[in-house]
């Protein structure tokens, strides 16, 4: 009896380990939520170029004064192009939005604003991933919502779609402005 129990310890221990794979899987890597939010954290320090302009030189307090939607994005990515119309949404709108050109050439960065629409007031060039690394971004596109002081309040990754153009990124700028 005891060596048949024996001979089950494997198979138990398989079918536990399948269990663990297969609720993981069943996560979603796009629902997490950022430390940065979590413990209303400035954003952090940076000095990069324009996306625009090589010599312009732009800090963090770029990102203070007014609510603002930060977001990173590339040339690269096909999720960027499909949430660029509601980005534009977003500027028509009045709200304030700065680009993160992350891991790009100035020469795609630019292409993708003139095929798609720019509605950014800024694009910071981060071709080394200097401030997407501050920020955590782990993959294009991620958005922060920066307060008036330049405190993180809200962090969405992934594309925007227009529900959560309506039902989230809109709300948490009216609670913020």
């Amino acid at each position: 009896m005891k060596r048949r129990l024996l001979l089950m310890l494997p198979l138990l221990g398989f079918l536990v380990l399948m269990l663990f794979l297969y609720l993981g899987l069943g996560l979603n890597p796009f629902h997490r939520e950022s430390k940065l939010v979590q413990d209303a954290r400035a954003f952090p320090a940076f000095e990069l170029s324009t996306l625009e302009d090589p010599e312009r030189r732009v800090d963090e307090s770029l990102i203070k004064g007014e609510v603002t939607l930060v977001n990173v994005w590339g040339e690269w990515c096909p999720e960027c192009k499909r949430e660029m119309p509601q980005l534009l949404d977003l500027a028509e709108r009045g709200i304030r939005l700065v680009g993160v050109n992350w891991k790009d050439t100035r020469e795609k960065g630019l292409g993708f604003l003139d095929e798609f629409g720019d509605p950014f007031v800024v694009n910071v060039f981060d071709p080394d991933g200097e401030l997407a690394f501050e920020l955590g971004v782990y993959g294009a596109p991620e958005s922060f919502l920066v307060d008036a002081d330049g405190v993180i309040r809200y962090h969405h990754t992934g594309y925007i779609s227009p529900s959560d153009l309506r039902d989230t990124i809109l709300p948490e700028v009216e609670k913020w402005q």
